[in-house]
């Protein structure tokens, strides 16, 4: 099964068009304030084209249904990926409008799982990322080895710190339920800059090792 490929944090209208030339599954898009690839106006997402192939998602923390549906308007995102505390009420109704729900969880430990008891089949996928005192952006790894435990039945992106050194070790995971890959810090150049050489030489890895 080929790997989906979710470019995150981006910004700059230029940078947009530039990583949309390598047909990305999905591309994220942060509006969460503390964040510093925060989006702050519909400027950036304005006349530019996403095609039917890449999924234009919204990352949000601990947003109420009404600020997440007015920016799912504002900007005609497709789906929507969680990464607070966000409850599976929320995360149903958010799917009752039509949208693709990654609801995220920071691991550190097999325990960590448990937390995603609850959402099963009230999100289309997880997001494995790792544990940090922020939410998420860390741009280190937790141990995929840990993987082994999460005995759930959604498919999931794995996150956190991976870069073009890592496509060998994510070819090696054999998890039934993973499906893709969420790249972010490492490929950048300034924060929600992406360095557009870079994702190209890892997708094509990628593709050269399915």
């Amino acid at each position: 099964m080929s790997i989906l490929i979710k470019i995150c944090g981006m910004r700059d209208p230029d940078n947009i068009r530039e990583m949309l030339t390598l047909n990305p599954d999905f591309m994220g898009f942060i509006f969460y304030s503390k964040s510093p690839r925060f989006v702050m106006s519909p400027e950036s997402l304005q006349n530019i084209y996403f095609g039917q192939n890449t999924q234009k998602t919204g990352v949000f923390v601990n947003a109420t249904e009404e600020e997440i549906m007015h920016t799912v308007k504002l900007y005609d995102l497709h789906a929507v990926q969680l990464h607070g505390e966000e409850s599976v009420n929320l995360c149903r109704s958010l799917r009752k409008n039509g949208l693709l729900v990654l609801k995220a969880f920071q691991i550190n430990s097999a325990e960590d799982f448990d937390a995603t008891f609850e959402y099963n089949h009230q999100v289309d996928y997880f997001l494995f990322d790792t544990k940090s005192a922020s939410y998420g952006g860390s741009g280190s790894k937790f141990d995929w080895s840990l993987l082994e435990a999460y005995k759930g039945d959604i498919p999931f992106f794995l996150s956190g710190g991976i870069g073009t050194d890592d496509v060998e070790a994510i070819q090696m995971i054999n998890h039934p339920y993973f499906r893709g890959v969420d790249l972010n810090s490492r490929f950048e150049i300034a924060p929600a800059i992406k360095d557009y050489i870079l994702l190209k030489q890892f997708i094509k890895k990628f593709n050269d090792y399915e």
